[in-house]
Protein backbone atom coordinates (compact mmCIF):
# COMPACT_ATOMS: atom_id res chain seq x y z
CA UNK A 1 0.00 0.00 0.00
CA UNK A 2 1.35 3.22 -1.00
CA UNK A 3 2.36 5.68 1.94
CA UNK A 4 0.18 8.67 2.39
CA UNK A 5 2.42 12.06 1.58
CA UNK A 6 1.78 13.39 5.53
CA UNK A 7 3.57 9.73 6.97
CA UNK A 8 6.38 10.61 4.39
CA UNK A 9 6.70 14.26 5.62
CA UNK A 10 6.72 12.80 9.42
CA UNK A 11 9.38 10.28 8.46
CA UNK A 12 11.43 12.91 6.80
CA UNK A 13 11.39 15.14 10.32
CA UNK A 14 12.93 12.60 12.17
CA UNK A 15 15.38 10.68 9.93
CA UNK A 16 19.03 10.85 9.54
CA UNK A 17 19.91 13.16 6.76
CA UNK A 18 16.07 13.80 6.20
CA UNK A 19 14.66 16.79 4.36
CA UNK A 20 12.03 19.02 4.45
CA UNK A 21 10.44 21.71 2.61
CA UNK A 22 11.35 25.78 3.63
CA UNK A 23 7.94 26.13 4.63
CA UNK A 24 8.03 23.59 7.36
CA UNK A 25 11.49 24.67 8.08
CA UNK A 26 10.08 27.97 8.60
CA UNK A 27 7.00 26.94 10.29
CA UNK A 28 9.24 24.89 13.10
CA UNK A 29 11.55 27.74 13.47
CA UNK A 30 8.70 30.25 14.25
CA UNK A 31 7.04 27.89 16.38
CA UNK A 32 9.61 27.44 18.76
CA UNK A 33 10.32 30.94 19.28
CA UNK A 34 6.75 31.32 19.65
CA UNK A 35 6.72 28.73 22.34
CA UNK A 36 9.29 30.75 24.11
CA UNK A 37 7.83 34.00 23.95
CA UNK A 38 4.25 32.34 25.29
CA UNK A 39 5.98 30.44 28.38
CA UNK A 40 7.77 34.15 29.05
CA UNK A 41 4.46 36.31 28.77
CA UNK A 42 2.57 33.27 31.00
CA UNK A 43 5.77 32.88 33.75
CA UNK A 44 5.65 37.26 34.03
CA UNK A 45 1.83 37.45 33.54
CA UNK A 46 0.88 34.87 36.17
CA UNK A 47 3.46 36.86 38.94
CA UNK A 48 5.30 33.34 38.74
CA UNK A 49 8.52 35.19 38.26
CA UNK A 50 9.32 38.40 39.85
CA UNK A 51 9.70 41.56 37.53
CA UNK A 52 13.03 42.25 39.20
CA UNK A 53 14.35 39.27 37.73
CA UNK A 54 12.30 38.99 34.46
CA UNK A 55 10.31 41.88 32.91
CA UNK A 56 7.26 41.23 31.26
CA UNK A 57 7.49 41.56 26.86
CA UNK A 58 5.33 44.46 27.10
CA UNK A 59 8.05 46.16 29.68
CA UNK A 60 10.59 45.14 27.93
CA UNK A 61 9.62 46.33 24.26
CA UNK A 62 8.02 49.58 26.19
CA UNK A 63 11.94 50.18 27.18
CA UNK A 64 13.20 49.67 23.64
CA UNK A 65 10.45 51.72 22.15
CA UNK A 66 11.61 54.55 24.62
CA UNK A 67 16.03 53.85 23.49
CA UNK A 68 15.00 53.88 20.20
CA UNK A 69 13.02 57.05 20.17
CA UNK A 70 15.66 58.96 21.95
CA UNK A 71 18.66 57.38 19.90
CA UNK A 72 20.11 55.53 22.54
CA UNK A 73 19.39 52.57 20.99
CA UNK A 74 20.20 53.19 17.46
CA UNK A 75 23.93 54.76 18.92
CA UNK A 76 23.98 51.88 20.72
CA UNK A 77 23.83 49.19 17.57
CA UNK A 78 25.55 51.43 15.18
CA UNK A 79 28.84 51.47 17.39
CA UNK A 80 28.83 48.12 18.35
CA UNK A 81 27.69 46.90 14.60
CA UNK A 82 31.15 49.43 13.48
CA UNK A 83 33.69 47.72 16.07
CA UNK A 84 32.53 44.26 15.09
CA UNK A 85 32.96 44.36 11.25
CA UNK A 86 36.00 46.27 11.68
CA UNK A 87 37.38 44.47 14.20
CA UNK A 88 36.14 40.70 12.52
CA UNK A 89 37.46 41.93 8.98
CA UNK A 90 40.85 42.40 10.28
CA UNK A 91 41.05 39.10 11.83
CA UNK A 92 39.54 37.12 8.89
CA UNK A 93 41.63 39.26 6.25
CA UNK A 94 44.97 38.03 8.43
CA UNK A 95 43.72 34.31 9.22
CA UNK A 96 42.49 33.37 5.69
CA UNK A 97 45.58 33.68 3.96
CA UNK A 98 47.84 31.99 6.78
CA UNK A 99 45.05 28.83 6.94
CA UNK A 100 45.56 28.41 3.58
CA UNK A 101 49.53 28.09 4.03
CA UNK A 102 49.24 25.99 6.99
CA UNK A 103 46.70 22.89 5.09
CA UNK A 104 48.99 23.43 2.30
CA UNK A 105 52.24 22.89 3.41
CA UNK A 106 53.63 20.85 5.97
CA UNK A 107 57.10 23.59 6.33
CA UNK A 108 54.16 26.27 7.77
CA UNK A 109 51.68 23.44 9.54
CA UNK A 110 54.81 22.37 11.24
CA UNK A 111 56.14 26.40 11.93
CA UNK A 112 52.61 28.13 12.65
CA UNK A 113 49.93 25.45 14.10
CA UNK A 114 51.44 24.57 17.84
CA UNK A 115 51.73 28.48 17.86
CA UNK A 116 48.16 28.92 17.07
CA UNK A 117 47.37 25.67 19.07
CA UNK A 118 48.99 27.30 22.32
CA UNK A 119 47.50 30.62 21.70
CA UNK A 120 43.95 29.76 21.23
CA UNK A 121 43.68 27.86 24.56
CA UNK A 122 44.67 31.42 26.35
CA UNK A 123 41.50 32.86 27.94
CA UNK A 124 41.20 35.85 26.10
CA UNK A 125 39.12 37.48 28.98
CA UNK A 126 43.01 37.49 30.65
CA UNK A 127 44.01 39.40 28.19
CA UNK A 128 41.21 42.20 28.76
CA UNK A 129 43.32 44.18 31.60
CA UNK A 130 46.38 43.72 28.95
CA UNK A 131 44.60 45.22 26.07
CA UNK A 132 44.02 48.60 28.32
CA UNK A 133 47.31 48.94 29.22
CA UNK A 134 48.37 48.54 25.75
CA UNK A 135 46.09 50.43 23.70
CA UNK A 136 43.78 52.31 26.62
CA UNK A 137 40.08 52.17 26.32
CA UNK A 138 39.13 53.05 22.52
CA UNK A 139 38.21 51.19 20.09
CA UNK A 140 41.13 49.47 18.54
CA UNK A 141 41.38 48.05 22.19
CA UNK A 142 37.74 46.47 20.70
CA UNK A 143 39.45 45.60 17.57
CA UNK A 144 42.29 43.44 19.96
CA UNK A 145 39.95 41.89 22.03
CA UNK A 146 38.40 40.33 18.64
CA UNK A 147 41.18 39.89 17.17
CA UNK A 148 42.75 37.54 20.01
CA UNK A 149 39.57 35.71 20.31
CA UNK A 150 38.98 34.80 16.50
CA UNK A 151 42.27 34.98 14.63
CA UNK A 152 43.69 31.73 15.95
CA UNK A 153 40.45 29.83 15.62
CA UNK A 154 39.77 30.72 12.20
CA UNK A 155 43.59 30.19 10.82
CA UNK A 156 43.33 26.45 12.41
CA UNK A 157 39.60 26.46 11.19
CA UNK A 158 40.35 27.21 7.75
CA UNK A 159 43.63 24.80 7.60
CA UNK A 160 41.13 22.31 8.43
CA UNK A 161 38.77 23.45 4.86
CA UNK A 162 41.87 23.12 2.74
CA UNK A 163 43.30 19.87 4.21
CA UNK A 164 39.42 18.34 3.31
CA UNK A 165 39.76 19.49 -0.57
CA UNK A 166 40.98 16.09 -2.52
CA UNK A 167 43.85 14.66 -3.03
CA UNK A 168 43.17 13.97 -6.81
CA UNK A 169 41.98 17.81 -7.40
CA UNK A 170 45.40 18.66 -6.66
CA UNK A 171 47.11 15.75 -8.78
CA UNK A 172 45.17 16.52 -11.34
CA UNK A 173 46.50 20.03 -11.12
CA UNK A 174 50.00 18.84 -11.19
CA UNK A 175 49.11 16.53 -13.80
CA UNK A 176 48.82 19.48 -15.87
CA UNK A 177 51.63 21.22 -15.00
CA UNK A 178 50.01 23.74 -12.65
CA UNK A 179 52.71 25.87 -10.86
CA UNK A 180 52.31 26.17 -7.15
CA UNK A 181 51.03 29.55 -7.49
CA UNK A 182 48.14 28.31 -10.20
CA UNK A 183 47.31 25.42 -7.83
CA UNK A 184 46.35 27.49 -5.17
CA UNK A 185 44.04 29.99 -6.78
CA UNK A 186 42.47 27.32 -9.22
CA UNK A 187 41.78 24.52 -7.12
CA UNK A 188 43.01 24.94 -3.73
CA UNK A 189 41.16 28.21 -2.58
CA UNK A 190 38.19 27.21 -4.91
CA UNK A 191 37.45 23.88 -3.59
CA UNK A 192 37.63 25.38 0.06
CA UNK A 193 36.27 28.52 -0.61
CA UNK A 194 32.68 26.65 0.51
CA UNK A 195 33.73 25.63 3.66
CA UNK A 196 35.83 29.47 4.51
CA UNK A 197 32.96 30.86 3.95
CA UNK A 198 31.22 28.98 6.56
CA UNK A 199 34.15 29.34 9.20
CA UNK A 200 33.45 32.88 8.89
CA UNK A 201 29.86 32.44 9.38
CA UNK A 202 31.11 30.56 12.65
CA UNK A 203 33.38 32.72 13.88
CA UNK A 204 31.36 36.33 13.32
CA UNK A 205 29.33 34.62 16.09
CA UNK A 206 32.03 34.05 18.39
CA UNK A 207 33.40 37.86 17.70
CA UNK A 208 30.07 39.37 18.82
CA UNK A 209 30.28 37.43 22.28
CA UNK A 210 34.37 38.79 22.42
CA UNK A 211 33.31 42.35 21.61
CA UNK A 212 30.36 42.47 24.08
CA UNK A 213 32.66 41.02 26.67
CA UNK A 214 34.98 44.41 26.08
CA UNK A 215 32.54 46.80 26.03
CA UNK A 216 31.33 45.07 29.39
CA UNK A 217 34.36 46.12 31.05
CA UNK A 218 36.11 49.33 29.08
CA UNK A 219 33.71 51.07 27.32
CA UNK A 220 31.22 54.09 27.44
CA UNK A 221 29.51 53.24 24.70
CA UNK A 222 27.68 50.30 22.73
CA UNK A 223 25.50 47.52 23.63
CA UNK A 224 27.91 45.90 25.94
CA UNK A 225 28.44 48.79 28.10
CA UNK A 226 24.51 49.96 28.14
CA UNK A 227 23.79 46.13 29.89
CA UNK A 228 26.77 46.90 32.39
CA UNK A 229 25.02 50.14 33.06
CA UNK A 230 21.57 48.96 33.18
CA UNK A 231 22.66 45.88 35.52
CA UNK A 232 24.30 48.14 38.27
CA UNK A 233 20.87 50.09 38.43
CA UNK A 234 19.08 47.31 38.83
CA UNK A 235 17.13 47.89 34.95
CA UNK A 236 16.17 44.61 33.97
CA UNK A 237 14.14 45.51 31.24
CA UNK A 238 17.09 47.46 29.54
CA UNK A 239 19.25 44.26 30.20
CA UNK A 240 16.99 41.85 28.99
CA UNK A 241 16.03 43.94 25.87
CA UNK A 242 19.82 44.54 24.90
CA UNK A 243 20.48 40.72 25.14
CA UNK A 244 17.46 40.28 22.53
CA UNK A 245 19.03 42.49 20.22
CA UNK A 246 21.80 40.99 20.17
CA UNK A 247 20.08 38.02 19.44
CA UNK A 248 18.22 39.17 16.73
CA UNK A 249 21.54 40.90 15.13
CA UNK A 250 23.67 37.85 15.34
CA UNK A 251 20.65 35.98 13.76
CA UNK A 252 20.23 38.50 10.97
CA UNK A 253 23.78 38.12 10.09
CA UNK A 254 23.88 34.63 10.29
CA UNK A 255 21.04 34.21 8.11
CA UNK A 256 22.36 36.84 5.65
CA UNK A 257 25.67 34.79 5.41
CA UNK A 258 23.42 31.78 4.81
CA UNK A 259 21.89 33.16 1.96
CA UNK A 260 25.18 34.56 0.78
CA UNK A 261 26.59 31.31 0.70
CA UNK A 262 23.64 29.83 -1.48
CA UNK A 263 24.29 32.74 -3.99
CA UNK A 264 28.69 32.86 -3.80
CA UNK A 265 28.72 28.68 -4.02
CA UNK A 266 25.94 27.42 -5.72
CA UNK A 267 28.19 24.25 -6.40
CA UNK A 268 28.78 23.34 -2.92
CA UNK A 269 25.01 22.58 -2.48
CA UNK A 270 24.97 18.96 -2.52
CA UNK A 271 27.92 18.80 -0.39
CA UNK A 272 25.82 20.19 2.67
Amino acid sequence: MPQSKLSVARRALFTTGGTIGRRSFLAISCGVFLLLFILWWAATTSGLVPALFLPSPGSVWAKLAALSADGTLWGDVGISSYRIVAGFLIASVMAVPIGVLIGSYRFWEAALEPLADFIRYMPVVAFLPLTILWTGTGDIQKFLIIWIGTFFQQILMVMDNVKRVPRDFIGLGRTLGLSEFQLQMKIVVPSALPGIWDTLRITFGWAWTWLVVAELVAANSGLGYRITVSQRYFQTDVTIGYILILGVLGLVSDQVMKALERVLFPYAKGQR
